[in-house]
């Protein structure tokens, strides 16, 4: 049986037993990162982790040390020239 045979086998396989294959998809989330939702002064977690990334610089942002956000966007900052800089470049 050569490789190509093996990996139908294994396809029809899954399929029979109900699997999806949605554990082999990528998420867009790198591991760690927490999901949240940017309110007026305030931010709610929407799903746990440790850092949110710049919008603009793609840094990792430390929860504890995220100061700016975008409530229109729903966009994170990694400091006042990062919002700044997003914001100049919507004119």
């Amino acid at each position: 049986m050569n490789k190509a045979e093996t990996l139908i086998r294994l396809v029809f396989q899954l399929r029979k037993v109900g699997h999806s294959g949605t554990m082999l998809k990528k998420t867009d989330r790198l591991p760690g990162e927490a999901t949240l939702i940017y309110l007026d002064g305030d931010i709610k977690l929407e799903s746990p982790g440790d850092f949110v990334v710049c919008a603009v610089t793609s840094r990792k942002i430390p929860l504890q040390a995220l100061r700016y956000w975008c409530v229109d966007r729903q966009e994170a900052y990694v400091d006042a020239a990062a919002a700044s800089a997003r914001m100049i470049g919507d004119r």
